[in-house]
């Protein structure tokens, strides 16, 4: 009897910062919105199957479009009403998710730009493929 298997890659087609910083989603926004001229808006919380079976956790969400090229950015809380977006990055505050596309020479200065920020401790590039829980980023 043949047997054919389906091999399912989820298409992980953005970048990933993540942020440290001991500020309020509200205010580290309005930092990045004044440092970065963005102007990053809160939109309903991102809606999180975490626990099969439980309630889903709800994660703060700020959305920005760079129209020149259709670039959105997302920021979001890593910590939610009941749990981690991402649990094996306990350390990071929230995630600055770049969807679309973003010139590397933008993304370097971007993120030079969030770490002269004095109230952010750091933000880092992170590989999303290396994220075991990377189905939560996807939205």
């Amino acid at each position: 009897m043949n047997r054919k298997f389906l091999k399912f890659e989820i298409d992980l087609d953005f970048v990933l910062i993540a942020v440290t910083t001991s500020l309020k989603d509200y205010r580290i926004c309005y930092l990045i919105n004044k440092s970065l001229n963005f102007n990053f808006v809160k939109i309903p919380d991102l809606s999180v199957d975490i626990y099969p079976g439980g309630n889903h956790v709800l994660f703060s969400l700020y959305h920005y479009n760079w129209e020149t090229t259709e670039t959105d950015f997302y920021f979001i809380a890593n910590k939610g009403s009941e749990g981690y977006l991402v649990p094996e990055m306990k350390k990071a505050d929230y995630f600055l998710m770049i969807k679309n596309y973003i010139d590397e020479t933008d993304l370097d200065g971007l993120i030079i730009s969030l770490n002269k920020i004095t109230e952010i401790v750091t933000a880092v590039k992170i590989d999303p493929k290396k994220i075991k829980s990377r189905e939560n980023l996807l939205f």
